[in-house]
């Protein structure tokens, strides 16, 4: 059962962060800044993501969509602010980063698997190294999660034997058997041919409606009508706007996210 908070708290995070009502806190972001030397590319981001929600994030390029995502597990430190996972502020180095990464489940553009390891390998590879799970007890978790993204048959390739989507997908195997708190994507269909696209965004889907919470950062606006339970649009480093997919989709409050969305259906 969620923790439920007191109204003014709640009434406080729902103001600033955009939680959703009856959500227990996970993620929370307040006055995020990041620079790239002179370009300002996150400007004072207030976001919270709440468990279990599945939130995406779209915009233009350059917007700060990837940087935001990559802040989540400090793959990019940030210059201002604060960011606390599941109660907890994120530690800038050493093992209390690395415990806290292992918590948090990344797929990359590309997809990073090792390409001297099997597949299964590369599966069980974190939950033996990091988390000390018995061998035999990690193989049988990976195959369970191979078959559940529809790859369990590839489990003793290479990399290099498997399409991209298998690629990802595996990708997504990996990430999940380190039964993460909370999986965040940055772009993960966008180096697939678009035959190999659907197959993983099936994935991601079927893992938005198991309960995972997920942040996605996507240009596949089918995926977040469909699989979002919030739509967060940024544009030059700030977040414009935020709602439910319906809303957004349908009725953007902002001119900058009208102009994004009509340059969309036009192309």
């Amino acid at each position: 059962m969620l923790r439920r908070v007191s109204s003014d708290e709640g009434g406080a995070a729902g103001r600033q962060h955009g939680t959703d009502a009856g959500r227990e806190p996970l993620v929370v972001m307040s006055g995020v800044d990041k620079h790239y030397g002179a370009l300002h590319v996150l400007k004072g981001i207030e976001l919270t993501v709440g468990r279990g929600e599945v939130l995406v994030v779209i915009g233009p390029s350059g917007s700060g969509k990837s940087t935001l995502c990559r802040t989540i597990n400090r793959l990019e430190g940030v210059d201002g602010g604060r960011i606390t996972i599941d109660g907890k502020e994120l530690p800038a180095e050493g093992k209390a980063l690395a415990g806290l990464r292992a918590d948090v489940g990344m797929v990359f553009q590309s997809f990073n698997l090792f390409a001297h390891k099997t597949v299964l390998e590369n599966v069980t590879l974190g939950p033996t190294q990091v988390r000390k799970v018995k061998k035999a007890d990690a193989d049988r978790r990976a195959m369970e999660l191979l078959e559940r993204v529809g790859v369990g048959h590839q489990a003793q390739k290479y990399p290099a034997q498997l399409s991209g989507g298998q690629q990802q997908r595996v990708a997504i195997a990996r990430a999940l058997a380190m039964d993460p708190k909370i999986m965040l994507f940055d772009e993960p269909t966008s180096a697939l041919d678009p035959e190999m696209i659907n197959e993983v965004l099936d994935v991601m889907t079927d893992l938005a409606r198991s309960g995972m919470t997920m942040v996605v950062v996507t240009h596949e606006m089918g995926f977040a009508r469909r699989a979002a339970d919030r739509v967060v649009f940024m544009a030059d480093g700030e977040i414009v706007e935020q709602a439910d997919p319906e809303t957004f989709f349908t009725k953007p409050s902002s001119a900058r996210a009208q102009d994004f969305l009509s340059k969309l259906l036009t192309h």
